[in-house]
């Protein structure tokens, strides 16, 4: 409480010398009731009260509109939701949906840029579902790489807010029970499957050739992914280079 009461003073100086004192004192009321009445989910409540006061800002919207244009009106918004909420057994699921939407209905991507976009969604921190950040960056730069990563990740986010307490409750229950022992051999072999259309996408004999060592190497070396897919790395840029 009495933290609260010694930041009110230059907030209120603050809010007195930009002429928004209503706009504080809305925030300050909202933090306080969502704060005794929502517990965790607090955060959200910050995170949209920070969003609203970005985009009530005329600099700020001026700047973000082409960016939340680009996601929203090419369908890149749609793509990343359901990227982030279908992701089920592993991000590897959705490789196929991203891709017929970035290469095949939308045309954002070649198949190879694709292909590279996964790589560069393997190599970063974070799970596959990152690969949805390059997409975004082909249909509009950094921002809208940016803004649909955050859509993408959106509904995990949500469903371990919304759901954690009661996941256990779930898996006791026979019908979700049964309902995954169906899905979940599916989701696996969606993941093998996925592999079908990156390796399609290649371009090159030298593509194949390192796809091939990498596979050996993976799989009966047991080497391990980073440094398979740094060595791969490597090897494709010294065979692009006598390539070129």
């Amino acid at each position: 409480m009495r933290a609260g009461l010694d930041l009110i003073g230059p907030s209120w100086q603050r809010a007195t010398e930009e002429r928004r004192r209503p706009k504080v004192i809305t925030l300050i009321a909202l933090g306080a009731v969502a704060a005794a009445t929502v517990g965790p989910y607090l955060v959200l409540v910050l995170l949209a009260c920070g969003t609203a006061s970005l985009a009530i800002n005329r600099r700020a919207v001026s700047a973000y509109a082409p960016i939340a244009a680009a996601v929203f009106g090419s369908g890149l918004a749609w793509t990343a939701l359901k990227v982030g909420a279908l992701s089920y057994g592993g991000g590897f699921v959705i490789i196929p949906l991203m891709q017929g939407d970035a290469v095949d209905a939308h045309h954002w991507m070649t198949g190879s840029e694709f292909l590279n976009a996964v790589a560069l969604g393997q190599v970063t921190p974070g799970p596959v579902t990152q690969t949805i950040a390059v997409v975004g960056y082909a249909v509009g730069g950094v921002g809208a790489g940016l803004l649909a990563a955050l859509i993408a990740f959106t509904p995990s986010f949500l469903f371990i807010l919304v759901g954690a307490d009661r996941f256990h409750a779930l898996l006791r229950n026979r019908d979700a029970r049964a309902f995954l022992d169906g899905a979940a051999p599916a989701a696996l072999g969606a993941i093998l499957g996925s592999a079908v259309p990156l390796a399609l996408a290649l371009d090159h004999g030298w593509q194949v050739a390192i796809l091939a060592a990498a596979a050996v190497a993976l799989l009966v070396a047991r080497r391990g992914v980073v440094e398979v897919l740094l060595l791969a790395g490597v090897a494709g840029a010294f065979a692009e280079t006598l390539s070129g």
